[in-house]
């Protein structure tokens, strides 16, 4: 029995008509024949999951620079909690769990080392700036499996182009990663700033609580009901807007106490410079990687900022380290 046409019968009796089916995707960049046993949604998830780029989140920066603790998010455990809330979302509403997932891993694979620090530095001075979810469509499309990319499906590709910016993803599916996204960074970069000591409780915004919670479990419950209950019936994935005027506030105030200035922002300076002495090195010497070339014979430059950006933030330092500071003599 082909498992894979079975699965692709349940998503047509199960699924919301409004819902991404697999078995009518637009297909991939490159035509390959279908797996017999997985879908072509939950193909894309699994080469997700089997890339070097995801293994290298787990070392890249969420929030906080060299967090000593254990505690703290990783872009790796941010990535996870944002499938986990996409996933819910998407069950509760009837759409397809499986193209959620493949979005929701994939839709940071392209950030840089030190979390939105390195995104500046390369928005500053690389040609033409810097995006991390346009650079996280290149990784799945190009750079990985030694440049000959993952050839995903068109509904993942557009999900991960989309999770932010000014255009939303054409799937349903796609619109709750983005929204998804929001909550769980919202969420958890207030909880590493309370474990840090860069805020306290009482200091967060008095209606947001009221609205939202007064605690992190409490407040991701009320946004994830909200998503489901305001979605039903309508055309799109929404919040209803005292929620989501809720969640904007808290991530206001998150970019005046946390993400702007905050003592636990200050090591990002550093972070700053470190890349840029990185990337000017090997603007100047790009044939210290790849052989001089991009992939595809691209420009040099280009082959220059996947390589630096797709650094983790203990090879950034590492790689920094052996470049710039001098080495003990050894007799």
């Amino acid at each position: 029995m082909d498992i894979r046409r079975a699965a692709e019968e349940r998503e047509e009796r199960i699924l919301s008509p409004r819902a991404a089916h697999s078995a009518r995707s637009r297909g991939r960049l490159r035509s390959e024949p279908p797996c017999e046993v997985r879908t072509d949604f939950q193909r894309d998830r699994d080469r997700i999951i089997h890339s070097k780029a995801f293994r290298r989140l787990k070392d890249k920066t969420q929030v906080f620079v060299a967090a000593a603790g254990d505690h703290y998010r990783t872009r790796l455990t941010h990535t996870l909690e944002v499938s986990q809330i996409a996933r819910t979302v998407a069950k509760a509403l009837d759409l397809n769990e499986d193209l959620t997932e493949a979005v929701a891993l994939g839709h940071d694979l392209g950030h840089t080392p030190f979390g939105h620090a390195g995104e500046e530095v390369f928005r500053a001075i690389h040609p033409g700036g810097f995006e991390h979810n346009l650079q996280s469509l290149r990784v799945v499309d190009v750079l990985e499996r030694d440049h000959q990319g993952l050839n995903l499906t068109w509904e993942v590709r557009d999900g991960i182009r989309n999770h932010t910016g000014s255009d939303l993803p054409a799937t349903l599916e796609g619109q709750i990663v983005r929204i998804a996204d929001r909550v769980a960074y919202v969420n958890h970069d207030i909880d590493d700033a309370l474990r840090g000591g860069v805020l306290k409780e009482s200091e967060l915004p008095a209606h947001a609580v009221k609205v939202l919670g007064g605690t992190h479990s409490a407040r991701i419950n009320t946004l994830v009901r909200d998503l489901i209950q305001a979605s039903r019936g309508s055309e799109g994935i929404r919040q209803s807007p005292a929620v989501g005027e809720a969640m904007d506030e808290l991530r206001d105030f998150l970019f005046q106490r946390v993400y702007i200035d905050s003592p636990a922002k200050r090591e990002e300076e550093k972070a700053k410079g470190l890349l840029g002495h990185l990337y000017r090195h090997y603007r100047e010497r790009p044939e210290e990687i790849y052989g001089g070339l991009g992939p595809r014979g691209e420009e040099p430059v280009q082959a220059v900022l996947d390589y630096v950006a797709g650094m983790t933030d203990r090879y950034a330092i590492q790689r920094y380290q052996e470049l710039f500071v001098p080495a003990p003599w050894r007799d």
